[in-house]
């Protein structure tokens, strides 16, 4: 059974990426790190691979989707409050990410979403698991 999880994204810039979550909070794994690749760390057990354009295409035989154009996939988070939520989401924003859509409240999950420099989408939630219905 999987005890971790690598998401392996493409980027265009790597130090703009990195410079890019860095400012959000994230650290960097020097160890898997290098300038082809970022091992940006989530939590002890999610990483988010960085990797350069030119290195991606070297794990894959199929076309790099273009993020901004197209959604490639969802990256979902959880947050410990809904301030939390906005502002990631708000500071995201200031360093050239793009929100996309309008925060989402259901009562018991709050959640709101941008995209990074390369149009990757994050959502970001906080869910008060004793308001379920």
């Amino acid at each position: 059974m999987a005890t971790k999880i690598f998401v392996n994204l493409p980027v265009s810039d790597l130090e703009k990426s990195k410079n890019f979550f860095e400012n959000l909070g994230f650290t960097f794994n020097p160890q898997f790190t290098d300038e082809n690749a970022a091992c940006m760390v989530i939590s002890e057990n999610i990483f988010a691979m960085l990797l350069t354009e030119t290195y991606f295409k070297t794990f894959t035989k199929k076309e790099i989707c273009n993020a901004k154009k197209a959604t490639e996939v969802l990256i979902a988070l959880d947050a410990g409050s809904k301030e939390e939520v906005d502002q990631m989401v708000k500071k995201a924003a200031s360093m050239g990410g793009q929100i996309y859509s309008e925060p989402q409240d259901h009562g018991w999950m709050y959640q709101h979403s941008f995209a990074d420099l390369d149009g990757h989408q994050w959502e970001l939630a906080f869910m008060d698991e004793n308001q379920l219905p």
